[in-house]
């Protein structure tokens, strides 16, 4: 009887122990599971915080650069990449590796002794005169220990242009000032000291003083107009016109200036019809038209014509026979205040503004001018307008 009563009992713990194992095996895996399900998530969680960060430093316009406590790359985004023209991965290299640049080597040094560095402006010879302004700093941890370096690059290439150019225009101004101011101001004194008292000299000094007051009125008329075009304050009135009619009237204006060098005008144009602001279309037309008559040949021909272009564009042309532009100088006549014959010019009393005004109201109008020209085969000045 015991020996039954044993044997059940054995079996009835046997039994307890294989179903407390199974039981705990499967709250063993249920619990692997988790864990792996958990680090997933993790893993998962980690990775969409990786990638929203990456995003976010992606969408930054500053080059930006992340270093960690050994100056490895830790973070270079999509800006800073740009900046430097780079396509490989930089994520745990140093900055020598990718770069080669001892200047920002030297800053990063600099940056670890000082803590923190800004407004640091660097050029870069090696990328066509790159400006960059550097500002930068240690990252610490809670002990004050340096975790990294953080580097943000603001591209100052197009500000430095912008400064570059200011400087050049008040340059240009002050010196086209001063010539007939100078003329004025010496012939005046000169007439204050007695030479009133002789009434040739006297005129003859006062056509020069009107002259030259006549000169300061057009650079100022010019300056005003170039400087609303530039900034947007001048309004336009776009309408379909006809182009011809519009040029027939610029040239009847200055025949009498083409009779005095004895040019032939020429209205060739066909019946276009352009969509453009009916009076800075005459001025256009006035400033190429009256350039050709002056730098042309004396004696030959100015042409006006054109032809309907692609993209509904209409394609207009001022020629003359003259003795063309220096090569050298094509890619230059639209910029303010250049000269290619920088006497002949003065002489012929231009602003050097002219052909300036003409690309910034043609380009108000979605058009584009350029010019064409070859030693000895005179010049021809194109631009293009909206099809009416």
């Amino acid at each position: 009887m015991w020996a039954v009563l044993f044997i059940l009992a054995l079996a009835a713990a046997t039994a307890i122990h294989l179903f407390w194992r199974q039981k705990f095996r499967r709250r063993q895996r249920q619990i692997q599971a988790e864990m792996e399900q958990f680090q997933r998530e993790q893993q998962q969680t980690v990775s969409d915080a990786r990638a929203q960060q990456q995003v976010l430093f992606n969408s930054m316009l500053e080059g930006l650069l992340l270093l960690d406590r050994n100056r490895r790359i830790y973070l270079a985004n999509r800006a800073f990449k740009n900046l430097f023209g780079l396509k490989i991965e930089l994520r745990g290299k140093t900055v020598m590796e990718v770069l080669r640049l001892h200047e920002l080597a030297g800053l990063i040094e600099r940056v670890e002794t000082e803590k923190q560095v800004l407004d640091y402006e660097w050029k870069l010879p090696e990328l066509s005169g790159r400006w960059l302004q550097v500002n930068a700093a240690v990252i610490t941890n809670a002990a004050g220990e340096r975790e990294g370096t953080i580097l943000v690059f603001h591209d100052l290439t197009r500000l430095k242009q912008l400064e570059r150019t200011r400087e050049e225009f008040v340059a240009n101004v002050s010196h086209e000032l001063r010539t007939p101011l100078s003329l004025i101001k010496g012939y005046a004194e000169t007439l204050l000291d007695g030479a009133r008292n002789d009434p040739e000299i006297a005129a003859r000094f006062l056509k020069i003083i009107e002259r030259n007051a006549q000169r300061l009125d057009l650079l100022i008329q010019d300056l005003l107009t170039i400087s609303a075009l530039e900034s947007g304050r001048l309004r336009l009135n776009p309408q379909p016109i006809h182009v011809r009619a519009v040029a027939e009237k610029v040239l009847s204006d200055l025949k009498s200036r083409a009779a005095g060098r004895g040019v032939t005008l020429i209205n060739e144009l066909p019946d276009l019809t352009a969509t453009a602001d009916e009076n800075r279309l005459e001025q256009v037309l006035a400033n190429l038209v009256d350039n050709a008559i002056k730098y042309g040949r004396a004696g030959g021909a100015v042409t006006v014509g054109g032809r309907p272009a692609e993209n509904s564009q209409v394609e207009i042309f001022v020629r003359d026979d003259g003795p063309g532009i220096p090569p050298e100088s094509l890619g230059r006549v639209f910029e303010r205040f250049y000269r290619a014959d920088k006497a002949r010019s003065r002489e012929q009393g231009g602003t050097g503004l002219g052909l300036s005004i003409v690309k910034h109201i043609v380009q108000n109008h979605g058009g584009a001018v350029w010019v064409e020209s070859a030693p000895g085969k005179g010049a021809t000045f194109f631009f293009t307008l909206p099809k009416g």
